[in-house]
């Protein structure tokens, strides 16, 4: 639920008593999205996600019961707070109505002043309840010292590398980061995204951060310091660990060199890296693996990145380029690289990247986490005012 917003579905089969309830709501902050019977707002809810539905029972087809039930099948709509509103006002349909998880049951002939206060305080409560239930795990989680991404980017010579990670309305989400250092040798940037949404994904990225962190580790003490090596290594493991079965992410890795500056990457269903050329343009480089866990020979393969003095190399998830507008939700990779090329080259690219994504003049809101990691090829002149 977004701090701020009430979005709610109506559901009445009554046309007049449908405008009046959502005419009166929108005065009062509301969006409403309305619907006249059961399928039909089975059917907006494949688009939308509201706070609170508030529903008829008497209806044609699917009575309000029945659609209840319907909603406590579906694992992602059985959690939005339901509120009957019906003429019907016996005990035992009341009883029934409230068995079937609804936070409340108001008559049709409630006023409409009281209608409004009492979803209001039930949005209240419910958000009190998960700001606090947020608050907690974020409190055992960091007791247990548990991070889906670093406090700090690495510092290596030669490189400025900067990273962000926004969550989506402050929920965990599946993506993670990570720096692996390995002596002063080598360094592994990876990026990840655990299919899934939400405190699912983000409890699973954990193991997944875990066989990668110990894969990187064994491989390059074994001498395999190739990322196609390291990456089937992490696939044989997920792939046959009965935890994950049927969760599969996506990875990005890349291993920088220290001594020589080369950088080496392999990916697994991951985005195509974006590589900003100093003075010469944009670049796309595409990975042909499959997400780990999907099979058991993911097709991986490395590829040498060249990176030049000024050059820069952007590792994105999925949430950078879904966005949701007046017309839906959307997902345009291209759109993302054409709108950041336009400041890319500016030593503070992430800030413009942040200040671009989402704002309230592009008329886009955030759908999923996101995260970025640029890796920047320092130029002379950048790498003798850091060291002085």
């Amino acid at each position: 639920m977004a701090t701020g917003t009430k979005t709610i579905l109506l559901v009445d089969d009554e046309p007049f008593i449908l405008e009046l309830i959502a005419k009166t709501l929108e005065r009062d902050g509301f969006i409403c999205h309305r619907a006249t019977s059961a399928a039909e707002a089975m059917e907006l809810l494949n688009d939308i996600n509201p706070d609170i539905i508030l529903s008829d029972y008497s209806m044609p087809g699917d009575d309000g019961f029945a659609f209840r039930k319907k909603l406590l099948a579906n694992d992602r709509l059985k959690n939005i707070p339901f509120v009957f509103l019906t003429a019907f006002t016996q005990n035992d349909m009341i009883l029934q109505g409230l068995d079937l998880q609804a936070v409340d049951y108001i008559a049709k002939d409630t006023a409409l002043p009281v209608i409004i206060s009492k979803l209001n305080n039930l949005l209240s409560t419910v958000r009190e309840q998960h700001e606090k239930s947020l608050a907690e795990l974020r409190k055992t989680a960091e007791t247990l010292n548990l991070r889906s991404t670093p406090q700090s980017a690495p510092r290596i010579r030669g490189f400025d590398i900067s990273f962000w990670h926004k969550t989506f309305q402050n929920y965990p989400g599946g993506d993670f980061i990570d720096f692996i250092s390995i002596s002063d040798k080598y360094t592994y940037v990876v990026l990840g995204d655990v299919m899934g949404k939400q405190w699912g994904a983000w409890c699973f990225s954990f193991n997944f951060l875990s066989y990668i962190r110990s894969a990187v580790r064994l491989c390059v003490y074994d001498g395999n310091i190739s990322t196609a090596v390291i990456l089937k290594k992490i696939n044989d493991v997920v792939y046959g660990d009965p935890v994950l079965q049927d969760v599969m992410s996506t990875l990005t890795l890349i291993m920088i060199e220290h001594q020589t500056g080369r950088l080496y990457y392999s990916g697994a269903g991951d985005l195509p890296l974006i590589h900003y050329k100093y003075q010469r343009g944009v670049s796309s480089i595409a990975s042909t693996g499959l997400l780990l866990g999907l099979l058991a020979n993911g097709d991986y393969t490395e590829q040498e990145i060249v990176l030049n003095a000024g050059d820069k190399l952007l590792v994105i998830s999925d949430g950078m380029i879904d966005y949701k507008d007046d017309e839906g939700k959307k997902t345009d990779y291209d759109l993302f690289v054409n709108r950041i090329k336009s400041f890319i080259s500016n030593k503070n690219a992430l800030q413009y990247i942040k200040g671009a994504l989402f704002s309230k003049q592009n008329n886009r809101e955030q759908i999923d986490d996101c995260s970025i990691i640029i890796i920047e090829k320092e130029k002379s002149d950048d790498i003798s005012s850091t060291t002085s």
